[in-house]
């Protein structure tokens, strides 16, 4: 008998779950109340990397003289051709989706998926009809939209959330960043670009507060953005917004997360600016998903637990994907990951997700790469490492294409010199980073790297140069 696998979101995660579990001969039905590809396709990873691109030209015709190239009158970003680009875009990854499912014969239903009950879906299609689905196997890839909190409501006007930014019509005078995480200072390089003021507010103590990210990077990427004039604010948070004349008026106070502030730290300060864009998370979209009628229980956030088979606490039952939480790791290439292993465990192997190894990308200027351990959590583990740095700025590569700053930084264990992490910033830091991730699942080591032929002239050649101070044996760095 054809075991039944539906599938309830078509992100990332989703899309290819659906994909594995045809492969393996399962009868699949997708069922997404938006559009194919989720929130990386419609409102992230796609159209915030077609807007980064679009910035990242106009830096380069503002560089235009030193690169040899005279130009006349000025340049300016077209946002309404900007937005039009980027529906194109959207839409043909949108087509290609929809074409995989027809190739493998995948049930596709837009509507809002109802879960009534075991091995039952109730879809409430666009035009108000409803129709019941029933399963032997479920997915759950719902994932997740912005956090809103009651202080700043989104009004997609003067308070926005990132998928408002995405939409944005007329480049603001001045916006102020809640959150200066991976989403608040891709925006900032964004706006910045394409002519905002931008002031970023952080409540902890760097940007890019996160535990992979290593703290070198934080302090490359903060050099940078003052370089640019982006005002940055750590340790901290926005308070309080009014409507003024001249826009909002944002009261901004020390962080509760600020050790023993100073009297001056405790002072608020008011800031004047057009519009406020708040980036402080995502919430999980599992309410009134009818997951009380199966007996599956989230956590008091609404985030689902699984195991490493990506199975919940209800027999066949997964999830995948952002709806996972911050407990996982909340990627689009971790979701599609998770989404196979939880199709093939669905269709009856037993493998087991790996997160030991997992590429970071985050789309800032300069680009933002890590995978594995940084230094201070492999310290933290009592393991003997050592950390060697190079610049970008000793490469021919990095020389001639006018894009020197940044560094690449190994993590490695001090005897085998095992390579345990690497946090790349600098140009094309995410296309690096790829190298680094596959030696790193090969169980390789700084000696492997500084083995390996790195073509002439190009960016790569950081990972050969960094192996190489590695083994106290530098060329250049």
């Amino acid at each position: 008998m054809t075991t039944k696998i539906t599938i309830l979101g078509a992100g990332p995660g989703g899309y290819i779950a659906a994909i594995r579990a045809a492969q393996l001969g399962a009868e699949v039905t997708v069922i997404e109340k938006e559009n194919v590809g989720g929130t990386c396709l419609n409102w992230g990873c796609i159209p915030s990397k077609i807007m980064i691109t679009t910035a990242d030209m106009l830096e380069r015709f503002h560089q235009a003289k030193a690169f040899g190239i005279a130009l006349e009158g000025t340049v300016k970003a077209d946002m309404q051709q900007l937005m039009a680009r980027k529906q194109s875009v959207i839409q043909s990854q949108s087509k290609g989706i929809l074409g995989l499912f027809s190739h493998h014969k995948i049930q596709y239903i837009k509507g809002t998926a109802t879960i009534d009950g075991p091995n039952r879906v109730r879809v409430t299609q666009p035009d108000g009809e409803q129709n019941q689905v029933s399963w032997d196997k479920l997915i759950l890839a719902t994932g997740t939209r912005p956090l809103e909190i009651p202080s700043f409501p989104f009004d997609g006007e003067t308070i926005l959330s990132s998928n408002h930014a995405l939409s944005l019509t007329q480049v603001p005078k001045s916006v102020m960043i809640v959150g200066g995480g991976v989403i608040g200072c891709e925006f900032a390089f964004i706006l910045s670009s394409l002519g905002a003021q931008v002031t970023v507010v952080e409540a902890l103590d760097r940007l890019l507060p996160l535990p992979s990210v290593d703290a070198d990077c934080s302090k490359v990427l903060q050099r940078e953005m003052k370089k640019r004039k982006i005002k940055f604010l750590v340790n901290r948070t926005a308070q309080t917004v009014e409507a003024g004349d001249g826009g909002l008026n944002v009261t901004i106070g020390p962080s509760p997360f600020m050790e023993a502030p100073s009297e001056k730290d405790k002072q608020p300060v008011t800031a004047q600016v057009e519009k406020m864009l708040v980036c402080i998370g995502r919430q999980p979209n599992t309410a009134d998903l009818g997951l009380d009628t199966i007996g599956l229980e989230p956590d008091k956030r609404g985030w689902i637990t699984v195991n490493d088979r990506m199975e919940t606490a209800v027999s066949g039952v997964y999830a995948i994907g952002d709806v996972l939480g911050p407990e996982k790791i909340m990627l689009a290439h971790v979701a599609s990951t998770e989404g196979q292993v939880a199709a093939e465990n669905a269709m009856g192997a037993k493998r087991e997700m790996d997160y030991q190894v997992v590429p970071g990308a985050i789309f800032t200027t300069p680009e933002v790469a890590n995978v594995g351990l940084s230094e201070a959590q492999a310290r933290d583990k009592g393991v003997d490492v050592r950390a060697d740095s190079v610049l970008f700025r000793t490469l021919g590569k990095a020389q001639v294409i006018g894009e020197i700053a940044g560094q690449a930084k190994i993590v490695s264990e001090k005897d085998s010199g095992k390579i345990l992490g690497v946090h790349i910033v600098g140009p094309h830091a995410t296309d690096l980073i790829a190298e680094a991730a596959l030696a790193m699942q090969m169980g390789g080591s700084v000696t492997d790297v500084a083995a390996t032929i790195h073509a002439h002239p190009t960016l790569a050649e950081i990972m050969l140069e960094v192996s190489c101070k590695a083994l106290d044996r530098s060329l250049h760095g």
